[in-house]
């Protein structure tokens, strides 16, 4: 096996594919990232739940297999100098060059790594990177982290005639975000639940940029294709929130504002509340004005921020993180906020064009002396 690439690309293509790899495992072959030097040269990371697999452009002067160490390869690249970086491989014993550097390490055997699970084709469809990106990074937040229900570690990517609904739900707020798609094939409408691990991946590995990716949905797993990169995730099954039976639309209580101002107005107030000190907001929402207030051990705060709308002076707890990630992720200027009564809950939308996204946060009891 030789072939020779320059030093920038298969750094880029080591730190892609080393994402999936197991920093530890029972299989050494897991903890390694496959070479492939063939037609093109490509490189695999898999760790039996997600695999990513890249393809560099390289020069091979003649092909074969091997699998090597993901830390010390993607150690020992990344401080070669940039230039143009040549590889050889006799037996398992590798030798790297690149400018005055030299590199003599030992590879394994190729045959003791797992094969990338074979994606049964069901449903795809394309949607450009850059919108799958904000998708993925605008609803994975509200992932859930709880074991328990292992449905909701993942995310609902829903597909029909209008397009891709991205869902996460942990129990305390909801994320949802919609979008139009380039083209579908399959059945009218489908969906399924990717792992939150998986899609953090999907959403280092798309750029900003109006190219697109393709969805490819197996019977057990799901591929993501973006570019000359390509990730395998297996697929969560198990009966998903039937959110919108979930999500209240009759509220009562209709009040308008600008998102970044609601945001620095939470992030004050929330100065004097750690993972040691919790204590939720007490939000009044009045005549155009909402006033936040909350107390800890080591003092209280309090802040006012101008909206539009009559609150009617209805008062709700809610946790400062889930308000704050719900308002961060929200692509709008200016939102809308639906409540009702102190115990149902927030319902944050945009306030123009369509309802691309919406979030949801449940609301927190206060006590009388918070």
């Amino acid at each position: 096996m030789k072939f020779s690439c320059e030093k920038a690309l298969l750094q880029t293509a080591i730190n892609t594919t080393s994402r999936a790899v197991s920093p530890k495992s029972s299989i050494p072959a897991l903890e390694g990232i496959l070479l492939e030097a063939g037609e093109d040269l490509r490189l695999t990371g898999y760790n039996l739940e997600t695999g990513i697999r890249t393809i560099v452009p390289a020069e091979i002067q003649s092909k074969g297999t091997l699998v090597l160490g993901a830390r010390l390869f993607g150690e020992i690249i990344r401080k070669l100098p940039d230039d143009i970086i040549t590889f050889t491989a006799e037996n398992y014993m590798v030798n790297i060059k690149c400018g005055m550097s030299e590199f003599n390490i030992l590879g394994t055997d190729p045959e003791e790594f797992p094969e990338l699970p074979n994606v049964e084709y069901q449903n795809s469809f394309t949607i450009e990177r850059s919108k799958l990106k904000a998708m993925i990074g605008q609803t994975l937040f509200a992932v859930s982290d709880n074991e328990s229900r292992p449905i909701h570690t993942g995310s609902l990517f829903e597909v029909d005639q209008n397009g891709l609904t991205i869902v996460s739900v942990d129990g305390y707020r909801l994320a949802l975000r919609h979008e139009s798609i380039q083209n579908k094939e399959g059945t009218d409408g489908f969906s399924f639940v990717v792992p939150g691990a998986a899609l953090s991946e999907v959403e280092k590995i798309c750029s900003d940029v109006d190219e697109p990716a393709s969805v490819t949905q197996g019977s057990r797993h799901v591929m993501f294709k973006v570019g000359d990169t390509m990730l395998v995730a297996r697929r969560l099954e198990g009966e998903f929130l039937a959110y919108r039976q979930a999500i209240p639309r009759n509220n009562t209580i209709h009040v308008e504002g600008d998102t970044k101002t609601l945001l620095a107005s939470i992030d004050r107030v929330s100065l004097i509340i750690s993972d040691k000190l919790k204590s939720p907001l007490r939000c009044v929402f009045d005549q155009d004005l909402l006033r936040i207030t909350t107390k800890t051990a080591i003092g209280d705060a309090a802040d006012q921020c101008p909206i539009q709308g009559d609150g009617t002076g209805l008062e709700i707890g809610f946790n400062n993180k889930y308000l704050m990630d719900a308002l961060r992720a929200a692509p709008a200027d200016r939102v809308r906020l639906e409540l009702t009564t102190s115990v149902s809950p927030c319902v944050i939308l945009p306030v123009e064009g369509e309802e691309n996204f919406l979030y949801m946060v449940l609301p927190v009891r206060l006590k009388a002396g918070e």
